[in-house]
This record gives C-alpha cells, sequence and structure tokens, in this order.
C-alpha cells in the first residue's frame, strides 16, 4: 500500500459513482479500517437512481422509493456529501464543492484535496433553443422528473374529465414525446398504458380522445435495438393509436401549442423532452483533456489520458472500445458498460496504489431491450430478436438483475407480483410538489397566482 492515507475523491453518485466505491471500499476493506485510505464521494444526491425503472415508475408499477438506491447505507465505510464540485484543479488536486451547509453560512466553496480522483458526473439533458422549451418542458431523467409525469398525466385527465371547453379539453388529452430513444419510448409507452387503463374510472374520457404523439429527427427510433426491431417497434405503437413522426422535429412550444418541422401544429399541456443527453458542465470546469463533444479523454484502463491520479467512466468519458473492429471505436455511454467499467475503474485504482499493472476495459456489447407497456417488448440480444411478451420478460429479468442491492431485488419483485395480483394504483399526489401551498393559504398567505403554484396540481 502507501504509507500515506489515500484520499480517494469520487465525483458522482450515479452508475459509475456507486459502483466504483462500492468496489473501493471492498477492495481496501482492511486499509480503510487501519486509517491507510479514505473515500469521499461527493452527489447531488443521496441516492443513485436505477433509470432503467423510471418508466415503470412513472406508471406506477413500481415505487418510487425502490428505483433509488441510497448511498449511506450502501456505502457505509465512505464519506458520502451531498453537494456539487463546482471545478476542479487537478494540478493542485483540489475540487471545489458547495453544499447546502455553505449555503446557509453564505459562504464560497469549500476545497476538498485528494490524491485520486475519479470524475463520473454523468449527463445531463441536451436541449436545444426550441421556443418555449424552458417554460413548459418535461424532462424525463429523474425520479423526481418521472413522477411529476405521471401526476401531471392523471392530473390533465382530471381537467379533460371537468371542463366543457372543447380546446381546454383537446389540449389536456394531448401528449407530445419528443426523441426516440430509450426514455422517449418507454416513457410514452408506459404512460400511454397506464392512461388507457386509467381511462376507465372517468366517464367521459376514453382511450381514443387522447392523443400520444412520439416526434423522433432521425427516420427510425430504438437504434440499440437494430432496424428491424425498431420497424416493429413503430408498427406496435401505431396499433395503439400513438403517432410516431419521424424526420421530424419540434419547432416550437410557446403559448402551449406544439409546432412540428412538417406544419402540424398541436395545442397540448405537455411536452416530454427526451432528446438525448449531454456531458455534465462539471466537466468544462477542470483542467483536464477533453475530446470535441466535452468528454474526457480516457485510455483503455480508464485513466484519463495523460494525466496521472485521474479516472473516469460512463457518460462523462470517452473510453476507446478495444472489442470494436474499426479503430477509433468508444464504448456507448449506457449502464451496461457504466456498471463494467465502475468495478474495473475500481480494481484499476487499488493496483495504482499497490503499484500493480493495470486492466484493460473490455467488453463487448451484448444487445439491448427495451419495454414497450404491459407484456410488450423488443430485444435484441447476442444477435437474436424478440418481440412482445418474451422481449417484455427478458427486459423485467435482466433489469432485476442488475438492479442494486438484494434489498432492491426482493422490493422491486415483490411489487411486481403484487401488480400482477391487483389493480393498478392511479391516483395523482400533484399536491406533494407544493406540499406548504395550502397551509400558507390557510395562514393568510397569498392565494395561488398561476397554475404553477397550485398547491393542488402540478402542472
Amino acid at each position: 500500500m502507501v504509507k500515506d492515507c489515500a484520499r480517494i475523491l469520487v465525483v458522482g453518485g450515479g452508475y459509475v459513482g456507486m459502483y466504483t466505491a462500492l468496489r473501493l471500499q471492498r477492495r481496501l476493506k482492511s486499509e480503510l479500517r487501519r486509517g491507510e485510505a479514505e473515500i469521499t464521494v461527493v452527489t447531488p444526491d443521496p441516492y443513485m437512481t436505477y433509470q432503467p425503472f423510471l418508466p415503470e415508475a412513472a406508471a406506477g408499477s413500481i415505487s418510487p422509493r425502490h428505483v433509488v438506491v441510497p448511498l449511506r447505507r450502501v456505502l457505509d465505510r465512505c464519506h458520502v456529501v451531498v453537494g456539487e464540485v463546482t471545478s476542479i484543479d487537478h494540478a493542485v488536486r483540489t475540487a471545489a464543492v458547495t453544499t447546502l451547509a455553505t449555503a446557509e453560512e453564505g459562504k464560497p466553496a469549500e476545497l476538498l484535496g485528494y490524491d485520486e480522483l475519479v470524475l463520473a458526473p454523468g449527463s445531463v439533458s441536451r436541449t436545444l433553443p426550441v421556443p418555449g422549451l424552458a417554460e413548459y418542458g418535461i424532462g424525463f431523467k429523474t425520479v423526481e422528473e418521472a413522477i411529476g409525469l405521471r401526476n401531471h398525466v392523471i392530473e390533465q385527465m382530471d381537467i379533460a374529465s371537468s371542463t366543457r371547453d372543447p380546446a381546454i379539453r383537446d389540449a389536456a388529452l394531448t401528449f407530445v414525446f419528443v426523441g426516440g430513444g430509450y426514455a422517449g419510448v418507454e416513457a410514452l409507452a408506459e404512460l400511454e398504458d397506464m392512461a388507457r387503463y386509467a381511462a376507465r374510472y372517468y366517464h367521459n374520457v376514453r382511450p381514443e380522445d387522447m392523443k400520444w404523439i412520439l416526434v423522433e429527427a432521425s427516420d427510425r427510433i430504438l437504434p440499440e435495438v437494430g432496424a428491424e426491431m425498431g420497424r416493429y417497434t413503430v408498427t406496435q405503437l401505431r396499433r395503439r393509436n400513438i403517432q410516431v413522426l419521424l424526420e421530424t422535429r419540434l419547432e416550437s412550444c410557446a403559448d402551449r401549442v406544439a409546432v412540428l418541422s412538417d406544419g402540424q401544429r398541436f395545442p397540448t399541456r405537455t411536452v416530454v423532452w427526451t432528446a438525448g443527453v449531454k456531458p455534465s458542465p462539471l466537466l468544462a470546469a477542470t483542467d483536464l483533456p477533453l475530446t470535441a463533444r466535452g468528454r474526457l479523454k480516457c485510455t483503455a484502463q480508464l485513466t484519463v489520458d495523460g494525466t496521472e491520479h485521474a479516472w473516469a467512466a460512463g457518460d462523462a468519458a470517452a473510453v476507446p472500445d478495444v472489442t470494436a473492429a474499426e479503430p477509433g471505436t468508444e464504448t456507448a455511454p449506457n449502464a451496461q458498460h457504466a456498471v463494467r467499467q465502475a468495478r474495473t475503474l475500481g480494481d484499476n485504482i487499488v493496483h495504482a496504489l499497490r503499484g500493480e499493472p493495470l486492466e484493460t476495459y473490455a467488453h463487448k456489447y451484448v444487445g439491448s431491450v427495451a419495454s414497450l407497456g404491459y407484456h410488450e417488448g423488443v430485444a435484441q440480444v447476442y444477435g437474436r430478436r424478440l418481440k412482445g411478451y418474451p422481449a417484455w420478460f427478458m427486459h423485467r429479468v435482466y433489469h432485476l438483475s442488475r438492479v442494486p442491492t438484494f434489498n432492491r431485488k426482493a422490493r422491486v419483485l415483490a411489487e411486481w407480483t403484487l401488480a400482477g395480483l391487483f389493480k393498478r394504483e392511479i391516483v395523482s399526489l400533484g399536491s406533494l410538489e407544493h406540499p406548504r401551498a395550502e397551509f400558507e393559504l390557510a395562514a393568510g398567505g397569498k392565494p395561488p397566482h398561476n397554475p404553477s403554484d397550485d398547491p393542488k396540481g402540478s402542472s
């Protein structure tokens, strides 16, 4: 090992951050006990979100708390700091960290020193300068957004059920999703399935009254599962009266009207933006080398290229794919690689501390699975294509095996079992997003002045 205490700083608590810290605390158990190493994890949220389960959480198939993994429980030998790293000066090995305490105290960011740096801040939604998007768009990257979207969809059905104005009703029952990747397709399919089921409890809202629209700029959706499965997905969605508009872009959603590049206009109160991601802005605030796309230049050993004591993986890292036939190919920024890269990354940090040779990350992409709602899915695994119920079942089995901790596996499996025995829960809890508004109004505060401040609503 090393003579002095090795300070390891992990930036980010997502897939790579959590799994790397978990690997390190297992491999360095004796060193941590003797005080020869310490691991600090800085993350904006005290939990890791298992994002493949977000669509099912939005549809009510899984409880939101079972989609997240509490970091303090899993990383019991690490120091978890809930805050954000705003900049990194690797030349002197310091990171500027802001926490809730620094904001309360009115102090500037604190400088945190380290010996080994693991950069895994993940990614953020990639947005475009579309008029009205910032005001009316809804993201789908966090568990809060997923549950907020569920509340919002049910609330729109309530609005449509209680109005006699055909324009308001039409806008409330029109749902536009932008982006034909995993997030967009799975979120749309699950929520449409949920809303179709919920319509049976409304006396004047039928499934055919709702418009579900998927907007994709390219000529196909779900490119990860192949062209054939992508075409099959389009066919299945259209059979459910979902409009799939390929080679189409969202030009504007100002004034709650979605204007598309093909000239169509849809008055709507729901625009869900899932059109890709981009690296975390933190990377631009470091002195580490970046690619043209803003990701960290990395080696196959997951070190930052040309830099000592700096490591990276996941969405923020451009890692060479040594299994690819074409030179210069990078690993895809997805969970399949992130989890495996974290394992190699943790091992390589231990090797570096002990003066041992580093391992090369190599993983051949095995395929992809996607859910299209209850008992429907598509998959391409090891070159074999599956669709319908077998693909849906494989989707559940695969992700159940990958969700962290036995605790979460058991809870998710129990919820799936109960969901098969009982009816769906279709309650909207939009007031959770403004919990103090009701009390403020009762205590003599000002009444809500716009819909976003409505204590009973989410939209």
